[in-house]
């Protein structure tokens, strides 16, 4: 039999073991993780790494121009070999960089269409020290259209082509303006809240709550933004009658086809558009399908007029 004062100590011990755990769980992991989510500033390998438009055949220029908020952002301009049938702005996803888009601006060069692609804020050649997962990103794309418009003169329509974070980005920035024409939105989230909780299950294998939610608020706190306010069910809403393309691969865990459905189900468009494609890794439709899924941008932007 132990003492009392074996079992009181025993008890203490116990007690801050508890404590420590409870303080790791509730505070040092939603810390961790929203730290490296928005200041991380890593870069996933990219085949497409050390390339440049040139490497794909295609003439351009180099871009530098502002968000809306004041970040300098860097990319390349890509102007159509004849009368152009309007511009794609290209916009890449989460630790990524403009290079990830030069396959499809290749594709949309061929189409005969202008493209723009840039580095998002806190990613590549562009400025910044905090990524938003798309809220303020959103400036950026803004930034992006202005420029393609008002210095590189660039002809309607304008299209936004987003990737993942990008395409979060695009349907929010579509939303704010009117000279957007058109998004297509490959493997976009429903909204910051829904992502978090979702591959914390999903990467973590435990339940969401209270955890996910207490990462939700340190990324918001960390980034200078209400976690609510991302929301692409929200954004397309807002979009109205312009048309949409909404992509998912079929065996993407991480953003799976349902979200794109979704999202779908909230457009107003009769122009609007859902193609699921084959496929098993996230944002890689464009890769893993890219017959597929050219056919199917190239049948959405028949549909697809100035404003």
């Amino acid at each position: 039999m132990f003492s009392p004062k074996t079992r009181r100590t025993v008890r203490r011990l116990l007690i801050l073991i508890a404590l420590i755990a409870a303080i790791f769980l509730f505070v040092v992991v939603p810390g961790f993780l929203s730290q490296i989510l928005t200041h991380g500033g890593f870069n996933y390998p990219d085949p497409n790494n050390g390339k440049a438009p040139i490497s794909y055949g295609l003439k351009s220029r180099w871009a530098e121009f502002k968000s809306s908020d004041g970040i300098t952002l860097r990319g390349w301009y890509i102007p159509s070999d004849g009368p152009a049938r309007g511009t794609i702005i290209y916009c890449h996803g989460l630790n990524r960089s403009k290079v990830e888009m030069l396959p499809r601006a290749q594709f949309g060069h061929q189409l005969g269409y202008n493209g723009l692609l840039f580095d998002l804020r806190h990613h590549g050649q562009s400025g910044g020290k905090v990524t938003s997962l798309g809220y303020y990103e959103r400036l950026d794309v803004l930034g992006a259209v202005r420029y393609a418009l008002e210095v590189e003169k660039a002809e309607r329509p304008i299209i936004l082509w987003g990737v993942s974070m990008g395409a979060v980005a695009s349907l929010m920035a579509a939303a704010d303006s009117p000279d957007v024409s058109a998004v297509i939105s490959d493997s976009a989230f429903l909204s910051l809240a829904d992502t978090v909780r979702h591959h914390w299950k999903l990467l973590i294998h435990l339940p969401a709550f209270p955890i996910a939610d207490e990462t939700l608020y340190a990324i918001g706190w960390r980034a200078g933004f209400p976690p609510g306010d991302l929301d692409s069910e929200k954004a397309v809403e807002h979009i109205g009658l312009r048309p949409i393309l909404f992509v998912a691969a079929q065996g993407d865990r991480r953003m799976p086809p349902a979200i794109a459905e979704e999202l779908y189900s909230h457009a107003q468009s009769p122009s609007k558009k859902l193609v699921i494609l084959p496929g098993t890794r996230h944002g890689e439709g464009f890769n893993q399908a890219r017959d597929a899924y050219e056919l199917a941008v190239k049948d959405f932007l028949t549909q697809v007029k100035a404003r």
